[in-house]
């Protein structure tokens, strides 16, 4: 009798999408929570910001791993024993006796988290291929991003039924659930073939051998500051809404749902014009809206002296569905460079991005929240050098197009590879 087998892009949208709505979570949910958290352990603004940076440095450094080990041992494996981890480091930090040991807890976090997005690239990858691979990431993208606007609104509930301690006794419950969905429902897509050994020189040498991809750099560089100038807004919410803005704790989906809007759609957008519009195009759209953001931004920061909503924060919508038309295509390039340690592309990509956001949250937010202006001008900055990256991987690939064609090697599929994804 033949075995039944399971499709293994079954359950990936969901899944995927809840894995990658961990990170979302684990920062903006206790944001509502700042104010709680400092007058229980008597810290600053300066020290609750860490709790931000913390969490991202160990989860930039672990992410480096992930997918070295999922290309080891499976992917499955090291998204479930994530998870679980990360659900006991949530009970740590809701039992959290001091300050400290909440950080802990956080870098704990941290370590875990990225086990579900950074690995749950590669299983896209794995299963899927160009126009496919293309609107399932678009699709897990989509979902991922209602998770920025529910995340604080949910932390804002949950302070009124046990404080601030009631976000991560949440955010354990939910990852336990989501460790059990992923142990039935994920379909292994790493069969023990085509794994490699996890060894430290080995990997080493890979690492070595992605870095030294000239074309690799400004993919990566243009796919990870994108979201930070973006970020840099979410970083900043506990003082752009209540200092800048002067709202409460209620006050967060003004900030969120534009941010929100803007990703789904791009991320829809993205999905629909998949096999339709070259890369470069697709690429191009998601710059043109959001330095169109970034303008406005610019101008309405000089315009009003008190910034108000929804004018001050509309423009984010722009910004956001710029950031989500051209992520999923800059990701499937990125992967693409490395088939064989597409694992361990993904935990270098994440790596990188892990940098900038810590950056952001732990250096450029404080630094720039003070009032709108420095906000846009910083958001203008990051988005402007992604810019240049995207032109600068162009103009390799129209280089090595070039040389191909002079050395009589051209093809129709070479000549054609900044036009079509994947």
């Amino acid at each position: 009798m033949t075995p039944v087998t399971r499709d293994p892009r079954r359950h990936l949208p969901l899944l995927l999408a809840a894995l990658a709505m961990i990170g979302p979570f684990s920062i903006d949910a206790i944001f509502p929570g700042f104010p709680d958290i400092g007058r229980n352990f008597g810290v600053g603004e300066v020290a609750l910001q860490q709790t931000v940076s913390v969490y991202l440095i160990a989860y930039a450094v672990m992410s480096l791993f992930h997918g070295a080990l999922s290309d080891a041992y499976g992917r499955k494996p090291v998204i479930v024993i994530g998870m679980a981890v990360y659900a006991l480091a949530s009970v740590g930090a809701a039992l959290a006796p001091t300050f400290t040991f909440l950080l802990g807890c956080r870098a704990l976090q941290g370590v875990c988290a990225g086990a579900g997005i950074v690995v749950g690239r590669a299983v896209v990858r794995d299963t899927m291929n160009g126009e496919e691979a293309q609107r399932m990431m678009s699709k897990v993208m989509m979902i991922f991003g209602i998770a920025p606007a529910i995340a604080p609104i949910v932390g804002a509930w949950l302070l009124g039924i046990d404080g601030w301690r009631g976000i991560f006794w949440a955010l354990a419950v939910f990852t336990v659930l989501l460790t059990m969905g992923v142990a039935r429902f994920l379909v292994e897509s790493h069969p023990k073939a085509n794994r490699t050994i996890f060894r430290p020189r080995p990997l080493l040498a890979g690492y070595v051998r992605i870095g030294s991809d000239l074309p690799f750099w400004p993919l990566a560089i243009a796919s990870s500051i994108n979201f930070s100038g973006l970020f840099l807004y979410i970083a900043s919410a506990p003082r752009l809404v209540r200092d800048l803005l002067g709202l409460g704790a209620q006050g967060f989906p003004w900030l969120f749902v534009p941010v929100v809007i803007g990703m789904v759609a791009g991320a829809y957008t993205s999905g629909r014009v998949a096999g339709r519009a070259s890369a470069a195009r697709t690429v191009a759209v998601g710059y043109v809206f959001m330095l169109a953001s970034c303008a406005i931004n610019i101008v309405l920061a000089l315009a009003l002296p008190t910034p108000r909503v929804p004018w001050s924060t509309l423009p984010l919508a722009l910004y956001g569905f710029g950031v989500q038309m051209a992520f999923p295509t800059l990701t499937l390039l990125l992967l693409d460079r490395f088939p064989a340690q597409r694992g361990g592309v993904s935990s270098v990509q994440a790596f990188s991005s892990l940098l900038f956001t810590a950056l952001v949250a732990g250096v450029l937010s404080p630094l720039l929240s003070y009032n709108m202006l420095g906000l846009a001008l910083g958001a203008t900055g990051m988005c402007s050098i992604g810019l240049l990256a995207w032109w600068w991987y162009s103009h390799l690939e129209r280089r090595a197009i070039a040389r191909h064609k002079a050395a009589g090697m051209g093809s129709a599929a070479e000549q054609a590879e900044l036009q079509e994804p994947g």
